[in-house]
């Protein structure tokens, strides 16, 4: 079979319309596809912007629940799948386990590989049997863990376990992130299994990937479950579909290639926030080729959201709240907008002002 040849313009548009971007649905955020790959908590509220990019619906859906997941950070996903995606997210190898707790803090403990998974989500299931404040969880389970996965902290004069090897393994040993930031809190799992054995459908999270923000390679699934290239290639489906984007061998499920290929660029203005599925590709050249502009879209500290417009990045925003009543947008847009597209940015903000509770938004350009 021919390999398909398909351009930068040809994958957007796929992946705007693979990721609930393209048209805004009734769904419950609960029956959104992209809760198969979950939606990333960055700031405060940034995951009900994301489902107000998607969807009418009403934000709020006790299906799902927030817990450490991809990379070990805070993603909201259904309920009734944590126990399947804790089985694909625990390491296929040793190899692959220190790859994802790369820490100076703790050189020793991340040679350990799975043990160093085991012995954590051993005592996250141990220590959290019921709602607890966060920093209580981390000094209980810090005790419980061999040394090396811990670290010296000056300021507390106490060893605590490093955060990546912590939240890696929250989910495998049971953990929900009930609240975040200054009273942030821990809960356990309700009639949760236990802490897996082995890795199962690991297969099922790269298929996952490539189908939400392919065509892709190892080298860029690797890097979004925080693994390597090598380990992916170990475990890399057969069945793919080879894609050629612009000249670069890439990968796509077989049964996605016909949506590919036929993929037109969406129309009409999203307001999609910091650390969205969109961003989370590995291929930044992709998504935003201008290299002065990646470094708006993609800072070391504080991201900003970004304005699609029709399909494309057009600028990054960032939200302020205006007591209860009102949020306040800034854009920094990444040429010029005009009136027409200015007037859909403006409706747009309802949806932002719907995500954070608030009557109304404003706009402005910076």
């Amino acid at each position: 079979m021919a390999v398909q040849q398909v351009d930068r313009a040809r994958v957007m548009a796929y992946r705007v319309a693979a990721l609930g971007l393209a048209e805004r649905v009734a769904d419950r955020p609960g029956d959104l596809p992209l809760l198969d790959l979950g939606v990333q908590e960055y700031t405060p509220g940034s995951m009900r912007v994301a489902l107000a990019a998607r969807t009418s619906a009403d934000l709020e859906d006790r299906r799902l629940v927030m817990v450490w997941a991809a990379r070990g950070a805070p993603h909201l996903h259904r309920r009734r799948d944590l126990w399947d995606l804790a089985r694909a997210l625990w390491p296929v190898s040793d190899a692959d386990a220190t790859a994802r707790i790369q820490s100076n803090q703790i050189r020793d403990g991340m040679r350990l590989g799975i043990a160093a998974f085991t012995a954590t989500a051993e005592a996250n299931r141990r220590v959290v049997t019921r709602s607890m404040a966060r920093g209580e969880v981390s000094t209980r389970v810090s005790k419980l863990v061999p040394e090396a996965l811990t670290y010296f902290c000056k300021s507390c004069d106490a060893r605590h376990i490093a955060g990546n090897v912590w939240q890696h393994a929250g989910l495998a040993g049971g953990l929900r992130v009930e609240s975040r930031g200054k009273d942030a809190t821990l809960g356990p799992i309700k009639d949760w299994p236990g802490v897996p054995e082995r890795n199962e459908g690991f297969d099922r999270l790269i298929r996952l990937y490539l189908r939400m923000l392919g065509p892709a390679g190892p080298l860029e699934v690797g890097k979004y479950f925080g693994s390597s290239t090598a380990e992916m290639k170990k475990v890399w489906p057969d069945d793919l579909a080879e894609v050629s984007v612009d000249g670069r061998k890439a990968w796509l499920p077989a049964d996605a290639v016909a949506d590919l290929t036929t993929a037109t660029a969406a129309s009409g203005v999203r307001f999609v926030p910091p650390m969205d599925a969109l961003l989370q590709s590995r291929d930044r050249d992709l998504v935003v080729p201008d290299k002065k502009q990646q470094k708006e879209v993609w800072r070391t500290l504080g991201n900003p959201g970004v304005l699609l417009v029709d399909g494309t990045v057009a600028g990054v925003w960032r939200a302020k709240m205006a007591g209860q009543k009102r949020v306040d947008l800034t854009v920094t847009t990444f040429g010029t907008l005009g009136a027409k597209v200015r007037k859909a940015v403006d409706a747009e903000s309802a949806q932002v002002a719907r995500a954070r509770g608030v009557p109304e938004a404003t706009v402005g350009y910076a």
